[in-house]
């Protein structure tokens, strides 16, 4: 359960976050989008944002479904009080399974599921894990980070099998810090 990483180029506290295309489940149609899977382009995303997301190995997993998601569900008020814009949380599925995992954990309104399907966004962050001995594939590592208008202000990367620095708490208390 190593870290995969791009020729060992892990993203940095500091630098700007990929120009990749995310993918949300969107649950009823508005102006601009429609009901299924819509694009979410960074860096137009992040634009004039502050954003706290986090990213886990698998959507319906154990520690993910348990503990680490709802663990942002539960603190989106105060996330969003102490100066998030957004609540993302990051999984490499589909966007079918995470609109189906948001609608399960009930995070609708509070953090929004965005789906890095083919890990393009992981690849580019270098924030991958190797899950294939488990039948998982590559996956998004576990990590949470705070980001301001698309650059990474900090960023808290679990070791393998660990929820220890990627957590909510954690979250608030650097937005708050």
């Amino acid at each position: 359960m190593a870290l995969q990483r791009k020729d060992d180029a892990m993203i940095q506290v500091g630098e700007t976050l990929p120009a990749c295309t995310l993918m949300e489940y969107v649950e009823v149609a508005t102006e601009g989008c429609s009901l299924g899977p819509n694009p979410v382009r960074l860096p137009e995303a992040l634009a004039g944002k502050t954003i706290a997301l986090f990213a886990v190995p698998g959507a319906f997993t154990p520690t993910c479904s348990e503990q680490h998601l709802p663990g942002y569900i539960a603190q989106a008020e105060a996330l969003k009080a102490a100066g998030a814009d957004e609540i993302w949380c990051l999984a490499v599925n589909d966007a079918f399974v995470m609109g189906a995992w948001g609608r399960q954990q009930q995070a609708t309104g509070k953090v929004r599921m965005l789906a890095d399907g083919d890990a393009t966004f992981s690849k580019a962050v270098g924030l991958t894990l190797d899950l294939h001995g488990k039948g998982l594939g590559l996956r998004a590592a576990r990590y949470s980070m705070l980001v301001r208008d698309g650059k990474v202000e900090r960023l808290n990367i679990e070791a393998p099998g660990q929820l220890a620095v990627s957590d909510a708490a954690t979250m608030l208390t650097q937005l708050r810090g």
